[in-house]
């Protein structure tokens, strides 16, 4: 009989599961995948990276990353709206264990979603219902509002924070010109 462990932080999920006996756990018969980031947001256009660590007891005969919001899992690498986007850097290190990447380039809002990893060995496949991590991707909004008589003020934000740079710097433009104004978030 297969048990599975599930334990959440603010920043990190970890998977085990176990194959148990009459005599209980099998120890080293446990696998384990642990993604680093439970959430990331980026920007529309950028490049992102997405890992998570695992062990596994066996060999393993097939590896790969799919979207959660799919009926069936697919290997993002054949899927048609990620051809020429998508790679894992990292694949040749899959056999027992390491940090498998998934990277995406060329984002683009509609690959918002929860992305996960799955691995099959011969005796075992691991669950496609495990969480995973949620991407965002956004875009860089201005909202102009009323000011002082004449003014107006230019606000620049985005729908969540970016998880590499949380307080970014600004550079507004006016007619082409850099601005010698602070880089914050309002101009």
């Amino acid at each position: 009989e297969l048990l599975a462990f599930l334990e959440r932080s603010e920043n990190t999920i970890q998977l085990t599961s176990c194959y148990v006996t009459v005599s209980g756990v099998q120890g080293q018969n446990c696998n384990r995948v642990t993604y680093t980031k439970r959430r990331i947001c980026v920007l529309k256009g950028s490049t992102v990276d997405i890992s998570c660590t695992y062990v596994g007891y066996y060999y393993t005969t097939s590896t790969f990353w799919f979207r959660s919001d799919k009926s069936t899992p697919e290997d993002l690498t054949t899927d048609p709206g990620y051809v020429g986007r998508v790679k894992y850097p990292d694949k040749d290190r899959w056999i027992y264990k390491g940090p498998p990447i998934l990277r995406i380039t060329d984002l683009r809002e509609e690959d918002s979603a929860e992305y996960r990893f799955t691995f099959k060995t011969h005796n075992f496949e691991w669950g496609h219902s495990f969480p995973g991590t949620t991407l965002s991707v956004t875009v860089l909004q201005v909202k102009v509002t009323p000011a002082a008589e004449g003014q107006k003020t230019l606000t620049c934000s985005t729908t969540c924070t970016l998880t590499d740079n949380p307080n970014p710097t600004y550079i507004w433009y006016k007619n082409g010109q850099g601005l010698d104004e602070p880089t914050s978030r309002q101009y």
